[in-house]
C-alpha cells in the first residue's frame, strides 16, 4: 500500500515545493514589509467595540488594555455587572482576554445564538466566537476554571470558522474541534485537572503554498496567541500551559515563543514547515520544545530554509534543530498526527497532560 502511494506522494511534494519557490518569487519584493515588529501588527476590534468604548462606565479598551487590567476591572465589577456586559456586548466580552471564564462562555453563547444557523444551539463552551470574515472560534474541553494544566491546540492552513467542527474539506479528522476533543480524552487518562482548547484565533493562510512561504499571517497570529495565553494566565495563574501547533500553527507558536509567559512549559509542533528559526535557542524560550514529523507527511518536501524573510527555517524534527522528537511512525499523512491509536497522539496527550516526562 505504501509503495503504491509513494510516487503520487512524491509528485505532490514536488508540486508543493515548486509552488513554494513560485510564491517566494512572487512576494519577495515585499519581503521588507513583512518584518514589522509584533507590536506593529494591526488588531481587529471585536464586534460592538464602538458602543463598548462609548459606555459611561469607562470599560477597559478591548484592543489596548492588557489582560491583567481587564481581569482586575471585571473582578472588581462583580458577577452581576459581568452578566450585564455579557448581555449588552457579547461580541466584545466573549473575546476579551482576561475576562472571567464564565462571563466569556455566556457572552459567546449569546453571540452564537444571535448568529443563527449553523451556530445557534451548537453545544460546547467557548472563549471566542466571531462570525465575521473567515471566523474566529476557541472551544474548551474540560473544566478550565479548575484546570491546573491547559493545552492550546493551534491549527494550520485552511482552518476557518465554517469548518471548525466539520473539518477542512469536510473531513472530520481535519476539524480543530474534533482533534482537540480527542486530545482531551486521551490526556485525561493521565489524571490531573486538564483543559484542552481548540484555538482558531487568527486568520490562517488560504492555501498550503502561501503558508509555507509567508510569515506575515504568523506574526498577526502570534500577537493574538500571546494575548490569549496572557488572558489564560490572568484567570488561572497557578496553571501551566502547553501549546501544540499543527503545520502553520507551529509557525505561529514559534513566532510567539520569545514573548510567552513562564507558565508556558511546553511547545509541541507536528507536521511543521518551520518555527521561523534555525534551532531551539532562536525561540528564546525556557519551555521544553517537542517535534514530530511522519515519513509519510508531504511537508518533508518543503525546504527547511529562510530566504529574504521567506520560508520558516530548519524543520523542528530535524536533529540539528535540537527539539525532543516524539514518535510518528504510524502517522499516515499530514493531517493524522492526532488520529486515535497513533503513537503521536499518545505522545502529544502526555505533553498536554504533564509535559511528557516519564
Amino acid at each position: 500500500m505504501i509503495k503504491t502511494n509513494e510516487p503520487a506522494e512524491r509528485r505532490r511534494g514536488r508540486k508543493r515545493a515548486t509552488a513554494l519557490a513560485a510564491a517566494a518569487m512572487t512576494v519577495a519584493p515585499a519581503a521588507c514589509t513583512l518584518a514589522a515588529a509584533p507590536g506593529a501588527v494591526r488588531v481587529t476590534a471585536p464586534a460592538g467595540t464602538a458602543a463598548w468604548r462609548a459606555d459611561g462606565r469607562h470599560l477597559p479598551d478591548p484592543v489596548t488594555a492588557d489582560p491583567v487590567t481587564v481581569h482586575r476591572f471585571l473582578a472588581a465589577a462583580g458577577t452581576a455587572e459581568q452578566r450585564e456586559l455579557a448581555a449588552e456586548y457579547p461580541g466584545v466580552l466573549g473575546g476579551l482576554d482576561g475576562a472571567p471564564v464564565a462571563s466569556r462562555y455566556a457572552a459567546n453563547r449569546r453571540a452564537m445564538d444571535a448568529a443563527g444557523p449553523p451556530y445557534r444551539g451548537r453545544p460546547g463552551r467557548y472563549l471566542l466566537f466571531d462570525a465575521r470574515g473567515d471566523g474566529r472560534v476557541a472551544q474548551v474541553f474540560g473544566d478550565l476554571r479548575a484546570a491546573d494544566r491547559i493545552a492550546v491546540l493551534v491549527p494550520g492552513a485552511g482552518a476557518r470558522g465554517a469548518n471548525f467542527w466539520t473539518g477542512v474539506g469536510g473531513r472530520r479528522f481535519r476539524s480543530p474541534a474534533v482533534q482537540a476533543a480527542g486530545l482531551y480524552r486521551e490526556a485525561a487518562r493521565y489524571g490531573g485537572r486538564i483543559a484542552v482548547i481548540a484555538w482558531l484565533g487568527y486568520e490562517t493562510p488560504k492555501g498550503i503554498e502561501a503558508a509555507e512561504a509567508r510569515e506575515d499571517l504568523a506574526r498577526a497570529g502570534a500577537a493574538a496567541l500571546e494575548r490569549f495565553v496572557a488572558g489564560l494566565v490572568a484567570v488561572r495563574p497557578g496553571a501551566t500551559v502547553a501549546l501544540l501547533g499543527h503545520s502553520y500553527g507551529s509557525t505561529v507558536i514559534g513566532t510567539a515563543a520569545p514573548r510567552l509567559p513562564a507558565q508556558v512549559t511546553d511547545l509541541a509542533v507536528f507536521g511543521s514547515p518551520g518555527m521561523g528559526v534555525h534551532d531551539v535557542t532562536g525561540l528564546g524560550t525556557s519551555a521544553r520544545v517537542w517535534a514530530g514529523q511522519s515519513a509519510r507527511d508531504w511537508i518533508r518536501w518543503v525546504p527547511g530554509v529562510q530566504v529574504f524573510g521567506l520560508g520558516h527555517g530548519t524543520k523542528p524534527a530535524d536533529p540539528a534543530f535540537g527539539a525532543q522528537v516524539f514518535p510518528t511512525a504510524d502517522v499516515t499523512g499530514h493531517d493524522h498526527y492526532l488520529s486515535p491509536g497513533t503513537d503521536s497522539l499518545t505522545a502529544l496527550a502526555r505533553i498536554a497532560a504533564y509535559g511528557g516526562r516519564t
